[in-house]
């Protein structure tokens, strides 16, 4: 297994960073660590994204996989990995964002809703897919597609959280993708970082739970 990969497998869950403030960057990721969630997505809509992942990068070195999220061209992938990104995702299915992550030897994975989509972004060279947005089909809609696509690793983002993580796995996911439910930033807003750590803690719980009973 490609090594980013097996980084975001250990991990169990994907924090995905939308347009945080760079005062407050190195904090959340801290916090995350500490709640045992080491993979961190920053959005590509984020002001100075290229520079916040260079930040991220540097600070963490090993210990977190920093990768970039909302990637829609090949211009954006390649600029996003040239700063430090380590995998890239996207909302939606772009061959030329896989290609490019293939040309740079990163981890790609575009965004489907079908098993048609699934397919497509895996035969051109995705290293995952990200199901989304998973609250509008839910944990059987990913079971369902990893019937018959057993072969391609899958991840749910948008609508997942500690009380729903667990059937996301129980349903073949291989990590899980959470914005919002995990990081709370009001909460960081008022330098209350041990709320975020702790929310990683239950995720990361409950993803572990669930796949030792599966």
């Amino acid at each position: 297994m490609n090594e980013t990969l097996s980084r975001l497998v250990d991990s169990g869950v994907v924090a995905v960073l939308r347009g945080v403030e760079a005062d407050q960057l190195i904090e959340i990721t801290e916090a995350l660590r500490e709640g045992g969630v080491t993979a961190v997505e920053i959005t590509a809509d984020t002001p100075d994204v290229a520079e916040k992942l260079g930040e991220v990068a540097g600070s963490f070195d090993e210990e977190v996989v920093v990768g970039t999220g909302t990637v829609l061209d090949s211009e954006t992938a390649r600029t996003t990995l040239m700063a430090g990104a380590e995998f890239v995702v996207s909302p939606s299915l772009h061959e030329d964002v896989i290609e490019t992550c293939n040309r740079y030897g990163a981890v790609s994975a575009p965004g489907v809703m079908t098993p048609t989509e699934a397919i497509r972004g895996y035969e051109a060279g995705a290293d995952f897919v990200k199901v989304f947005p998973a609250k509008t089909v839910g944990p059987a809609h990913l079971g369902a597609m990893k019937g018959p696509l057993g072969q391609i690793p899958m991840m749910p983002t948008g609508g997942v959280g500690p009380d729903n993580a667990a059937k996301y796995i129980d349903a073949g996911a291989f990590a899980v993708g959470a914005g919002g439910a995990l990081v709370d930033y009001d909460a960081a807003a008022r330098g209350d970082y041990d709320e975020i750590t702790e929310t990683a803690r239950e995720f990361t719980r409950v993803v572990e739970e669930a796949r030792d009973d599966g």
